[in-house]
């Protein structure tokens, strides 16, 4: 119970990590978008800034998919769920937070992949030239923060424990 405890606290702060780097990520987003807007007013546009945002994007996305794991915040359908028993439902939860965690790993996978790819290749965005291989590795860790969360909360849920 004691360890069950600890790995969900430091889940929770690797999510909470996760969500810092989205939120960091969106003000840079915003901050480089009101800049840019401002300067093509005096029609001096910040220089890269679609670079600036793209990547910052991948923050903001990535970043949230634990948080939003976490409060229960992605969209689901529940037509069915009325349907089956209390019992269908809990199984249901389980396979649908270890079906999550499943995907999250083979998305932090194929990263991991690019990761190589844009390493050999030096892949760069197209104004900037900032290398892609950094940005496809904070995915591949926030991919497998998001897998992790899912993980513990289908063993969670499994052990009917929704709190440790």
């Amino acid at each position: 119970m004691q360890t069950l405890r600890r790995v969900v606290r430091a889940t929770d702060l690797l999510i909470d990590l996760a969500a810092l780097s989205g939120a960091l990520g969106l003000l840079v987003a915003l901050a480089v978008t009101a800049i840019d807007v401002v300067g093509r007013v005096f029609n001096a546009p910040l220089y890269g800034a679609r670079d600036i945002v793209s990547m910052a994007a991948l923050f903001v996305v990535f970043g949230g998919m634990a948080l939003a794991h976490r409060k229960g915040a992605h969209i689901a359908v529940d037509l069915l769920e009325s349907k089956f028993s209390d019992r269908v439902n809990h199984v249901l939860t389980i396979v649908a937070h270890l079906l999550g965690a499943v995907i999250f790993l083979l998305i932090a996978w194929q990263l991991w992949i690019a990761v190589d790819l844009a390493r050999m290749l030096r892949m760069s965005t197209n104004i900037l030239y900032l290398p892609r291989a950094p940005f496809l590795m904070a995915m591949t860790a926030l991919s497998l923060i998001c897998a992790a969360s899912m993980i513990l909360r289908g063993i969670l849920a499994l052990t009917g424990k929704s709190n440790a």
